[in-house]
């Protein structure tokens, strides 16, 4: 897949949810993880981190939005309850991003707000758990940017195989034929 993305979470308080979220990132092929002003001890993140995902994504701690230093050209996308968020399936992942959450029982702020490139939002009936709405988004942009064979009409696995790619062809000249 290319392109790359983080993920991070704003103002999380709760150690098992940081571990829960940095070993979904390590699990998804994350390029880095992040926390913004976090309300917890950041050496108590491995308690739940069972893949040991702190030796293997690297970690950026801010502590003030004034830090938060992105790469260039990464965009931020807030995942975010508000009234103009997309939602996730109409949602095209850009190809650098960084993905923020807000913190359990809470929002992200509205200067966060303000600094994101997009807002998205699971359709769901109410909130679920920060490590894993974390998780959804991560498992979206996977299968919306990755290269997967094309869901079948009926239920079932796809009967055609994807075409195998020589590098610096393009996926659309493939296709064309």
């Amino acid at each position: 897949m290319r392109g790359y993305f983080g993920i991070g979470v704003q103002g999380i308080h709760k150690e098992q949810n940081v571990g829960t979220l940095i070993r979904s990132a390590h699990a998804f092929g994350a390029s880095f993880f992040f926390t913004l002003m976090p309300q917890v001890n950041v050496r108590s993140f491995r308690a739940s981190d069972t893949s040991g995902a702190f030796d293997h994504v690297p970690y950026h701690q801010y502590d003030s939005l004034a830090e938060m230093n992105l790469p260039k050209g990464c965009q931020l996308v807030g995942v975010e309850l508000v009234e103009d968020s997309i939602e996730l399936p109409s949602f095209k992942h850009p190809t650098r991003a960084a993905y923020i959450l807000g913190p359990e029982m809470g929002d992200i702020s509205p200067a966060v707000l303000d600094r994101c490139d997009h807002i998205i939002k699971i359709p769901m009936h109410f909130c679920i758990n920060v490590g894993i709405a974390g998780s959804i988004v991560m498992y979206d942009r996977l299968i919306s940017r990755g290269r997967f064979a094309p869901r079948p009409v009926k239920a079932g696995a796809p009967t055609e195989k994807l075409p195998d790619i020589l590098h610096g062809q393009k996926m659309c000249d493939i296709l064309d034929g």
